[in-house]
């Protein structure tokens, strides 16, 4: 009985935690709902406030039950968190599509909304990928604060002799990585180990460099 008592106690916490460990990733997400819908009309056909909505409504499913005391088990949040990055990812996907397919149509008195667009879309981008490598890396949040875990698909400096003293990354952590990412369309000082992150990291920087490269430098043109 008592050990019974014991598994449902922590089953309990590790539920609380899953939640606790997620608030900044959330408040990110949300962030990322407010930059879609401040995206011109063209760009999200007047549609812009669908993912905001889709995020916010998830956001509530997630935490709601935390404060009845009866959150989600770690793995149902899981499900929901790619959710939302499936729906941001392809809203980010299509954005920066439909500015490349309008370019040949802006005019010079559009200039400006232009290189504003091509803002919101490259920090749209950080926060996805952020959210995306905070997800993945070493199965999630919850795995990564349990004693003993080690790098697993992201090598940050302090892992690299061992993880010795318990380290686990948090969201600004990821932040980071893709904020350097998307500035230097490589890694800096953490590698990426694993295909999975590779392959975000690569998807990440081309879409950073088509945000740079050609939005922005379509707007200086048109000066």
């Amino acid at each position: 009985m008592e050990n019974i008592t014991q598994q449902q106690t922590d089953l309990n916490y590790w539920r609380s935690k899953s939640v606790i460990t997620r608030w900044a990733a959330l408040v990110g997400a949300l962030i990322l709902g407010l930059l879609f819908a401040a995206l011109p009309g063209r760009i999200t056909f007047g549609f812009g406030w669908v993912p905001l909505a889709i995020i916010v409504i998830i956001t509530l499913i997630i935490t709601l039950p935390h404060f009845v005391r009866r959150p989600f088990s770690p793995s149902t949040i899981r499900v929901l968190s790619f959710i939302i990055l499936g729906v941001v990812t392809l809203t980010l996907a299509v954005g920066v599509c439909l500015m490349i397919y309008t370019l040949p149509n802006r005019s010079q008195s559009q200039a400006g909304m232009l290189l504003q667009t091509a803002g919101l879309l490259w920090i749209a981008n950080i926060l996805v990928f952020a959210l995306w490598y905070w997800e993945i890396d070493g199965g999630g949040p919850i795995k990564r604060h349990k004693h003993g875990h080690q790098a697993a698909d992201f090598m940050f400096p302090q892992q690299a002799d061992g993880n010795t003293k318990g380290w686990a990354p948090h969201f600004f952590d990821y932040l980071f990585v893709a904020f350097t990412a998307a500035t230097a369309l490589s890694p800096t000082d953490t590698y990426p180990l694993t295909r999975w992150a590779k392959m975000l990291m690569m998807m990440e920087a081309i879409i950073a460099m088509l945000t740079i490269v050609i939005l922005a430098g379509r707007a200086v043109n048109i000066l």
